[in-house]
Parts: C-alpha cells; structure tokens; sequence
C-alpha cells in the first residue's frame, strides 16, 4: 500500500509555484505582524533596543506541506530529525519566586547542542562555568511567547559581559517550545540575554536569525510557572527596564520588582 510519506512527497511534488509563494507570503506576513507586538532584541549593546495513517485527510497533509515549506524558507530542521540527544551538557536551574510567591521553587534542565550552534552552546556552558547565572531575574515573561533572563544581578559583571559580543551561528533547528535562544541588539551582537521559547507558534523568529543553542529537557512547567504579572518590558509596558536592570542590578529589581521569578543557582549536572 502506499505509505502516507509518499503521498506527502507526491502532493509536495505537484504544487505549483504559485501556491508556494502564496503559502510563503502568508507566512512572512504573520511572521511581521507577529514580530511588529513582541521583540526579542536585547539592550546588550544599546538600551534603546528593547514561540499517520494511510487514510489520513488530504487537509491534514497539505497542511503538513505548508509547516515544512516554511522551514524550508529559513533552512530550519525540525527537532526530531536532528542528532544525538545525548550531545552537549545538562544544566540544572533552580528557580525562586514561581507564581510571584516567596517560598514557592522548583527546577529545570537544559541540554545544549553544540551541532546546532556551537559558539552560543560554548557561551551558555562558560557562563555556567562562572556562575553567571545565579541570582539572575526572569525579568520578561511572556506567556505563550518567551521567558527571558540573563542581566546580571552586579553590574560592575554585567558591563563586563556587555562587551564580549558573539558572532551568529546560523539558524539550524526551529523556534519551538522548549528551545533556548540567545536574545540579540541586531547581527552579531549576542551576549549574555537568553530566552527560552514557551509557545507553539514561534517558528517566524527563525528567518529573524534567532538561532536555538539547547532546550529544556525537564521541568517545562516549572518554566511555565516564572512570574508573568509584570507583562512587557519598558517602554511598551509596565515591567522593568534593561537599561535599569544594566546599570543598577537586582537592587533596582528587588525594590520595583519584587514578584519577578529568579535562579538561586545553576550547576553542570
């Protein structure tokens, strides 16, 4: 009997061009729309920059066709193709603060994958190796979107870091839930700023050049749980400032922010 892969692989191979570009320009125009509410962009390096069967229906496979012609269009591969699970390192976080609550805590891991950015899972384990991470604030969540950490608690640590700007690794896998991600100031300038990807629909940040590095491997409701009550980062909303978190630390955070969920400590596993 034919299997469903090649009636997949038939329907790919008869649809025109111009049904391609219609499906291409639908998707860049929900990638925009998308990217023009929320910005992964840090403030690094600038304060002012700020997810069968045979008898399967023929829907499900033309919609099946267009989720891989958009990866196609950023040369993504989705995770289940892709390599060894046990390359890179496991982290594990422990987080205070969940749901805003002294007292509530919880933990999570994270693998990096060296084979899909080298240079961002070479970062992500060095400032490990340092304790980079260890009192730092989530202090942009997003629900459904992203949560996002990674300026240090001391800024005489954070200016340092602010000038050790990374080159990109090209965007080899997808945006999905999960996925950990450097945030960036524009091409090149990636740093310390991380977001895990906490949504479904994420997938339009991968022509955007956001290039996942690991993802986390356990303790995704533990992510799920990083106090969201703040909402968007100044000066589209009312949750803290970058510039103020570079420039005063968590003592500005500790004092406005109180809720905000942060990490007590992060070690190699």
């Amino acid at each position: 009997m034919t299997s469903f892969a090649t009636v997949l692989l038939l329907l790919l191979a008869s649809s025109t061009s111009q049904a391609f570009t219609t499906s291409r320009n639908t998707f860049i125009c929900t990638s925009n729309r998308l990217y023009s509410k929320v910005s992964l962009y840090s403030s690094s390096n600038n304060n002012n920059h700020e997810e069968k069967s045979f008898e399967t229906s023929r829907r499900e496979a033309v919609a099946t066709s267009a989720a891989l012609s958009a990866a196609a269009l950023v040369g993504a591969t989705p995770l289940s193709s892709l390599a060894d699970d046990e390359e890179g390192r496991l982290i594990e976080f422990e987080v205070a603060n969940l749901d805003g609550e002294e007292g509530k805590t919880g933990t999570f891991v994270i693998r990096t994958k060296p084979s899909w950015a080298p240079k961002g899972a070479k970062r992500f384990e060095d400032l490990t190796e340092k304790s980079f991470w260890d009192g730092c604030r989530i202090f942009r969540v997003l629900p459904g979107f992203v949560s996002q950490f990674g300026i240090n608690g001391d800024p005489k640590t954070q200016s340092y870091w602010r000038s050790q700007s990374l080159s990109d690794d090209p965007v080899k896998v997808s945006n999905t839930r999960g996925t950990v991600v450097f945030a960036t100031a524009g091409p090149n300038t990636r740093t310390t700023q991380i977001f895990i990807n906490t949504g479904n629909r994420n997938s339009f940040l991968d022509n955007q050049g956001f290039s996942p590095f690991g993802e986390v491997v356990s303790g995704m409701d533990v992510v799920d749980r990083m106090y969201s009550g703040y909402g968007e980062g100044a000066p589209r909303g009312n949750g803290p400032n970058q510039g103020l978190i570079q420039s005063k630390g968590n003592e500005y955070l500790e004092k406005s922010y109180p809720k905000l969920s942060y990490f007590t400590k992060a070690t190699f596993k």
